[in-house]
């Protein structure tokens, strides 16, 4: 069952990339942190659906969203065309990517947007876990890095939450670490077999990290990931 949403604010994270603060008023969401709404609107061929994952935690009647335009994308392009006050069709909330276990240590994994339920996972984890968390998370370029701030901010506020920021592209006063977020796995962590990996990104990286991680002893209860990559890379 859809409902209309009022945008109640906009404001941009990088270039490509803009926040929304969605709002239902007398709605109070309930879901479980990873899980993700849609997007519903007409467009020249029909009905237009995409999936949305909310960056922040459940229990009030906002939804926060970050969205990367494309060029050719009808659900970007629809949704950066958005101003407060402009109305929206959301859908429920459901997903299989959520946290599993806040005892046991985790690690989030993950490059561009996908960055979206892993954040709102790990304000979970702070919230709730007991254990380590760790968030290695891979852009492109320096301006490109998502919710930086926020992550800076978790890691700053808990002793037990850790940072890793990589760049495939840096320029030259980066000074962090350099390459795709799969190459520096074993460097990072030691505990394969009994931490949790949230993997969540394009799924070239989703694949080869999920490989990488079984190469490096994890066993496959401990990687999660949404599921559907392999067969979107087989399809390429």
């Amino acid at each position: 069952m859809t409902q209309t949403a009022t945008v109640v604010d906009t404001y941009g994270l990088t270039p490509r990339v803009k926040g929304f603060r969605l709002r239902v008023p007398g709605e109070t969401f309930e879901y479980e942190a990873g899980q993700h709404t849609t997007i519903h609107f007409e467009a020249g061929s029909g009905e237009v659906v995409r999936p949305y994952t909310p960056t922040n935690l459940p229990g009030t009647d906002e939804l926060t969203l970050a969205i990367k335009r494309y060029e050719d994308g009808l659900a970007s392009s629809y949704m950066h065309t958005r101003d407060p006050g402009d109305r929206i069709t959301i859908g429920p909330i459901d997903g299989d990517l959520t946290l599993a276990d806040p005892d046991r240590d985790v690690a989030f994994v993950g490059t561009g947007t996908g960055i979206t339920p892993l954040l709102a996972m790990a304000r979970q984890y702070v919230a709730e876990g007991t254990g380590d968390a760790h968030f290695l998370f891979g852009e492109k370029s320096e301006e490109s890095i998502i919710h930086r701030g926020t992550l800076n901010e978790l890691a700053a506020a808990d002793s037990n939450f850790e940072v890793t920021f990589s760049l495939s592209d840096p320029g030259w006063r980066w000074t962090g670490r350099v390459g795709y977020v799969q190459t520096h796995l074993e460097e990072l962590f030691d505990d394969f077999e009994s931490r949790d990996f949230y993997v969540c990104g394009v799924p070239q990286m989703v694949v080869d990290t999920k490989a990488r991680l079984r190469e490096l002893g994890a066993p496959e209860e401990r990687i999660h990931s949404e599921g559907w990559e392999d067969g979107a890379v087989s399809e390429d």
